[in-house]
């Protein structure tokens, strides 16, 4: 039952939070409002709000729910906190089922360490974290980096508290060994410091400062010394050099880029420390009801209000509210022209290539279906049908059924060729059609759209078969497969359309190809599977099982008394009624049968 929309002249005028329940009582959608009253009715007026995703929203709503608080700042708080608890289907969410590598600094340690560090979501907190890096290589190259530069220690803290002598990094120079000392806790923590500061992007004063060592070390004669630092800075170069991208003039920021497709929106996060791009991530959500504001200010909580080290600035392509910059504690602009309105454009560009790599949802899937193939349905069940024979012998058919884009194994279908010759691919073909759509017919559970595997004839037999039946609901769609083979994407397929006279051809990488493909396929399979099954009780078969009317315990009985086929025919009616549970009806069926084989040998 829909939500009763007279209830809203009940609801607060205040500031708060409200959640939209489906008939399960799940929360489907929160949101914020200055005006709980206002904000909620406009999602009932129609035309008031234009977002692709309101009008799915309201149909699936049935009760309303409402928080109010005593500002816009608190209602974005609780909102965070209610979308991370009830994980709405139509709020942006930031998935945490993604494993991330970063590199985590325990600073709060006596001796701390740095290791490579990797979670799921958000790092536990109490430890400073840097990256997340795309791949465990690259943090393991930084970390390789920093342990040539900062000597710090790698052994476990049980390690450090048990070792009365140092281990042979220390002879190597990796390691001041401060498991005995070996190095002042003011020495130490000047590393510690130093390895911050480098994973910040401060990586400039440390060459400078390790250029000023070698200069030194050249001065001295100690020419050995100076080659080592030579090498070191040549290192730190290529190994910064296949991760950053300059940009002058800028210091640390965040660069977030918004591309929106319907309801699918996605956001890329550029990372720049010291003028670098050091880091790029990128978010889909693939069904959000949420303006682009609702997003962005979603995002920036869920993703900035746990963090130690936040950039000195976020740059985004829409102004959020300023009550969240005094919540994040980090400056948020929105710039018209210069720099950083190029970064926000190379953001955006990222966003998009993020919403192209990602695969389409069924639905929309789906919905392209209906637009391309010019379907009089949305195809939320299609029926494919295939089939299969060797050679001519045990010909079968198959039909796999999709509800919304996934398979439903329970509507499956198996079809035994009983009239068309074994060797008639359309002969086949219509025995199995109009037997299916007849029988769907008369049960009402028609589908939405066929599924052919064949070209243009096999799609005009579908239309002729609909239309003896009557039945002019049912869209139909021939796929044609390239020289019988089934491999998925392997080549550009045809699709054949009612009322399109040549065919269609689609991208490989269309996720509408996709989708038809993985349907054909599976009625292949399906129907090849029978086939063999079909084939292989033909090859075990015995004669015993063509006596209609006798159970398998009888059978059993006869095989044990007789041993074999012949010595049953040879034996006598009075014979056969010795077997126990044999019936006058069941010697009746045993004399048929034993003519039947004498009249074979006669005419053999």
């Amino acid at each position: 039952m829909p939500f009763p929309t007279e209830e809203l002249q009940r609801f607060p005028t205040h500031p708060g939070v409200y959640l939209m329940k489906d008939a399960k009582g799940k929360v489907i959608y929160v949101g914020k409002a200055k005006n709980l009253r206002n904000r909620v009715k406009q999602y009932f007026i129609p035309g008031r709000d234009g977002r692709a995703m309101v009008p799915y929203l309201t149909v699936q709503v049935e009760s309303i729910d409402t928080i109010v608080v005593t500002s816009e700042k608190e209602a974005l708080i609780l909102e965070n906190n209610l979308i991370k608890k009830h994980r709405p289907k139509y709020n942006a969410l930031l998935k945490d089922d993604k494993t991330y590598f970063s590199l985590m600094v325990n600073h709060k340690h006596r001796w701390p360490r740095v290791c490579v560090a990797r979670f799921k979501g958000k790092p536990p907190p109490g430890n400073l974290y840097f990256g997340p890096y795309t791949q465990g290589y690259a943090a393991k190259q930084t970390l390789e980096l920093l342990r040539m530069l900062f000597p710090l220690r790698q052994c476990s803290d049980r390690e450090l508290e048990s070792r009365t002598r140092p281990c042979i990094l220390y002879e190597m120079k990796k390691c001041v060994a401060p498991c005995v000392e070996k190095c002042s806790k003011e020495s130490y923590d000047k590393l510690v410091s130093g390895v911050v500061s480098f994973l910040k992007g401060h990586d400039a004063t440390i060459r400078n400062e390790l250029k000023a060592e070698m200069q030194k070390a050249m001065e001295d004669l100690e020419f050995e010394r100076a080659e080592r630092i030579f090498r070191t800075l040549r290192y730190i170069e290529s190994t910064l050099e296949k991760q950053v991208v300059e940009k002058a003039g800028l210091k640390d920021l965040d660069v977030i880029g918004l591309c929106r497709e319907g309801e699918r929106v996605a956001l890329a996060q550029l990372l720049f420390r010291e003028g670098k791009l050091i880091s790029s991530q990128g978010h889909v959500f693939p069904k959000t009801a949420q303006d682009d504001e609702g997003i962005l200010t979603s995002f920036l909580l869920q993703q900035y209000s746990d963090q130690e080290l936040l950039p000195a600035e976020i740059v985004l392509p829409k102004k959020v509210s300023l009550e969240l910059e005094a919540l994040l504690h980090v400056k948020l602009t929105t710039p018209s022209r210069g720099n950083k309105r190029a970064l926000l454009e190379m953001a955006a560009a990222n966003a998009e290539a993020k919403m192209k790599q990602e695969p389409n949802t069924k639905e929309q899937t789906l919905l392209l279906m209906e637009e391309v193939f010019h379907l009089t349905n949305y195809p939320e069940q299609i029926e494919c049908f295939d089939n299969s024979n060797l050679s001519g012998s045990e010909p079968v058919g198959a039909m796999v059924a999709f509800i919304n884009g996934e398979k439903s194994p329970q509507r499956y279908r198996k079809y035994k060729i009983k009239a068309a010759d074994r060797s008639d691919d359309y002969g086949a073909m219509k025995e199995v059609l109009t037997r299916r759509m007849k029988r769907a017919k008369e049960e009402e559970q028609l589908p939405d759209m066929l599924l052919i595997d064949g070209g243009r004839g096999h799609l005009n037999l579908t239309v002729d078969i609909l239309e003896d039946l009557d039945i002019t609901t049912v869209d139909v769609v021939a796929i044609a497969k390239e020289k019988g083979r089934h491999d998925r994407g392997a080549t550009r397929e045809k699709v054949y359309l009612r009322e399109v006279n040549e065919a269609l051809l689609l991208p490989r990488n269309s996720p509408l190809l996709f989708l038809i493909q993985q349907i054909r396929d599976e009625a292949h399979r399906f129907a090849i599977t029978f086939q063999r099954e079909r084939r292989k009780k033909q090859t075990f078969a015995s004669p015993f099982d063509s006596l209609s009317g006798i159970g398998p315990v009888k059978k059993k009985r006869l095989i044990v008394r007789f041993g074999s086929w012949k010595r049953l025919l040879a034996a006598s009616e009075t014979e056969w009624k010795e077997v126990k549970g044999i019936t006058q009806r069941d010697v009746e069926t045993l004399r048929g049968r034993k003519e039947e084989e004498h009249q074979n040998k006669k005419q053999s």
